[in-house]
């Protein structure tokens, strides 16, 4: 768990990460809920999400119950409160809540890699990383592909617009013939194109940070996200909730399908910590409640 020195300003983060990255357009990706929806090029998935050496091996460095075994996270910074980069330190929500998870098992937990978003799954596959902490909803297309722990966090999907502006949506029909923006592989990406297809002028993000600003200066007039990480933007910059639909997703930690004593070991830590008065600290401090 981080101390308070954790604690940070969050549109001092929001506007040091919008800086970093590029946005990029498409036509209507695929549903998140497609097995391939955390698919990335061979250039950020397949090849260089991490070290071999990081990688762990059962055989040479622990037993099959995982003790003393090293495992490698993965995530995917630019998704405020759950993981983020300030001054160059990866914190969050999921990077807390795994570290402490991990504490409760007798696995130990490797430097952190960061990838963009749709190519943790490839990262995962190709064993450049064991374990992916992402706030990341489990899915029945997700899960032909890699496994998911326990759920750890609920969430719903909320609309953005800009504070004071021209755009009013009550309903995900309001958003017909408007340019709506989500994060690419995200359910936000899924809602637009199962509920709305062609009926908006679609553009995909590396990160939220991006359509956010894009939505500020008014190139974009709605971007649909996580619940949680809406209230957290509209909080800090020039944006606000038109309204919030129920879809009753889940995030769980994702492993390999044929590792299944990480993710029984991961889903007894997090029973571990909700149990303790930790799952509620960390709550608190990137939640405020």
């Amino acid at each position: 768990m981080r101390d308070q020195q954790r604690r940070f300003d969050r549109r001092e983060y929001l506007t040091l990460a919008g800086g970093a990255g590029v946005a990029t357009t498409i036509g209507l990706a695929g549903c998140l809920e497609d097995a391939e929806d955390g698919n990335g090029d061979d250039e950020n998935g397949a090849d260089g999400n991490g070290d071999d050496e990081d990688v762990a091996d059962d055989g040479e460095n622990g037993t099959d119950d995982g003790e003393g075994e090293t495992i490698v996270p993965g995530t995917a910074p630019g998704f405020e409160p759950f993981e983020m980069n300030v001054d160059g330190e990866l914190v969050g929500f999921d990077i807390d809540l795994l570290e402490a998870v991990v504490a409760e098992t007798e696995y130990e937990l490797g430097d952190w890699e960061e990838l963009e978003f749709d190519s943790l799954i490839p990262a995962l596959e190709n064993e450049n990383i064991d374990v992916i902490a992402a706030a990341m909803t489990i899915t029945e297309e997700r899960e032909e592909s890699i496994a998911f722990t326990e759920p750890y966090y609920s969430a719903d999907q909320s609309v953005l617009v800009q504070s004071g502006g021209d755009v009013e949506p009550d309903e995900l029909e309001d958003l017909e013939g408007l340019e709506v923006g989500a994060q690419s592989g995200t359910t936000g990406e899924g809602v637009v194109e199962d509920e709305l297809g062609d009926d908006v002028d679609y553009t995909s993000y590396d990160n939220y940070v991006l359509a956010v600003e894009e939505l500020e200066r008014g190139t974009l007039d709605a971007i649909v996200i996580d619940e949680p990480v809406a209230e957290s933007f509209a909080g800090d910059r020039d944006v606000e909730i038109a309204f919030t639909f129920e879809t009753g997703e889940e995030y769980g930690f994702g492993v390999r399908q044929d590792d299944e004593d990480l993710q029984e070991a991961l889903s007894e830590g997090i029973a571990a910590v909700e149990e303790s008065s930790e799952y509620d600290e960390i709550t608190q401090e990137w939640f405020d409640e």
